[in-house]
């Protein structure tokens, strides 16, 4: 949401092939600090190919202190600035910090439960069950939750301790925020740096859906494709279901982003930096400007881990409101929760020695491996779960981090299907009964806020993530544990 229609790119971008997989953009005009990299199989290359996605690729190899090459991923369409499926490591003292390279929905991300309930417990408590989540969780634009109410103090103190501040108010079990990227909590949020104006819209979104491609599905197991590390991410078997949220900080991380977008235009011409796109304003990283964003940038994240708690919180209440047992009977325990729109500080190997620089990940997955010290422990031994929603109707992958991806990609894999065709042009085409008949034919519940939300999400306005996640396997910076597919879909 917020980011920029898809239009034709302004100049043919040359790409060379390295092999079926992976396309190298030359620095095939004046500025480009480094080439282009375009993860993506030749049917989802060529749909890049009809936007600005490339052109957008070739833009962020010109920023300062750029490092190996601008990323393009497999899931790569069109955004504000950089690319939807981006991903850019700049040097830490000497490179910039592009809130264009995080996007306007800070963090939005996804977790996902587990369950020991299979497709047959389910099945006859299934449309009751969506429906108790639908009428607990809040969806749709501007939405809102009446029985939940923070004070202005509770907001700072909630986007500076994270996830840890819900748990400790009951809204949580011990233990959830251990299976968060961050441990639910970036240490660097500093409320101070963020508007009134995104303080105020924040106060009444906390356990929220709102809308766009938000989604809260129950899916089950539909296939395994690594017995071991499924097991040890707690999915057992095939019918096994599970609980899907996807969404992001809500209109506190859209405000934070649109307040840091005009201080960097400013900050553009302070410090005499030289862009080819206005939308990758940005400032170095060891500027105040940088700093402030940053720490904003973090009370925003720690809202979306906060947000996607609390709604997970509202889903073990459904479950124990509609079989009228305590939620811990049937699992319900969090696999992971990951970012999709952040930026950090991390330290990568480049050309042979390791170097602090600032990882943009935008519409992108962590993906770190087998061994890392920030996989949790339980983890470990098979690498960081990586959470790729799909589009309404269709799969959601559980793939695993890997090495390659530290050495491909900063530590980075796709992050969903990625948008063919704008919410506009999906609105033009469908029509929001027809795609909720089309669902149930096929025995998906639904419940939507609105009609026109589900002719916008259309499984068609999508490419197929099941090919998304096919290159990032064949590429190896990520590989397949799970597919899942959903039983019931509650959208905003």
């Amino acid at each position: 949401m917020g980011e920029s229609e898809s239009r034709a790119a302004p100049e043919r971008v040359p790409l060379e092939k390295v092999n079926d997989y992976m396309w190298r953009i030359p620095k095939y005009k004046p500025g480009m600090q480094v080439p282009g990299m375009v993860f993506a199989n030749q049917a989802l290359l060529e749909k890049m190919q009809t936007d600005r996605t490339l052109w957008q690729c070739s833009n962020v190899a010109q920023l300062p202190g750029i490092y190996k090459y601008a990323i393009t991923l497999p899931d790569g369409h069109e955004g504000y600035g950089f690319p939807i499926g981006g991903v850019a490591a700049t040097d830490y003292e000497n490179g910039v910090i592009s809130p264009g390279g995080v996007g306007y929905d800070i963090n939005c991300g996804v977790r996902l439960l587990s369950t020991t309930l299979t497709e047959k417990d389910v099945r006859p408590k299934l449309a009751p069950l969506a429906e108790t989540i639908f009428r607990n969780v809040p969806s749709g634009l501007g939405s809102r939750r009446k029985d939940f109410t923070i004070s202005n103090s509770d907001l700072e103190k909630l986007v500076t301790e994270g996830v840890q501040w819900l748990i400790d108010r009951g809204l949580g079990w011990q233990g959830d925020a251990e299976h968060c990227e961050e441990n639910g909590r970036m240490k660097n949020a500093n409320p101070d740096k963020v508007s009134n104006t995104a303080k105020n819209r924040g106060l009444t979104q906390i356990g929220t859906l709102g809308s766009g491609n938000h989604f809260l599905e129950i899916q089950k197991v539909d296939k395994i494709f690594n017995a071991k590390t499924a097991k040890a991410f707690g999915i057992l078997e095939e019918g096994q279901v599970t609980v899907m949220i996807h969404c992001g900080s809500r209109g506190y991380g859209h405000q934070v982003c649109s307040d840091y977008l005009r201080v960097m235009e400013h900050a553009v011409q302070k410090y005499k930096i030289s862009l080819p796109d206005r939308e990758l304003a940005c400032a170095p990283g060891n500027s105040s400007e940088a700093k402030d964003y940053i720490e904003a940038m973090a009370c925003a994240v720690n809202y979306a881990f906060a947000n996607r708690q609390a709604i997970m919180h509202w889903v073990r209440q459904s479950f124990q409101q509609v079989y009228g047992e305590d939620p811990e009977k049937f699992g319900l325990k969090l696999v992971y929760d990951v970012a999709h729109n952040i930026a950090k500080l991390e330290t990568h190997n480049i050309d042979g020695a390791q170097k602090k620089v600032w990882v943009h990940r935008k519409g992108a997955t962590r993906a770190f491996p087998a061994g890392h010290p920030d996989v949790p422990d339980d983890y470990r031994s098979e690498g960081q779960p990586v959470l790729i929603p799909g589009s309404m109707g269709t799969s959601s992958w559980v793939l695993a981090g890997s090495q390659k991806a530290m050495d491909l990609t900063f530590g980075s894999t796709a992050h969903g299907a990625g948008r063919m065709m704008s919410r506009s042009a999906a609105k033009r085409q469908y029509w929001g009964g027809d795609i909720k008949a089309a669902l149930e034919k096929r025995g998906i519940i639904v419940r939507a806020a609105s009609a026109s939300v589900l002719a916008e999400e259309a499984d068609q306005a999508y490419k197929n993530v099941d090919m998304v996640a096919e290159v990032s396997d064949k590429v190896g910076i990520a590989t397949k544990v799970a597919r899942l597919v959903p039983l019931a879909v509650v959208k905003g």
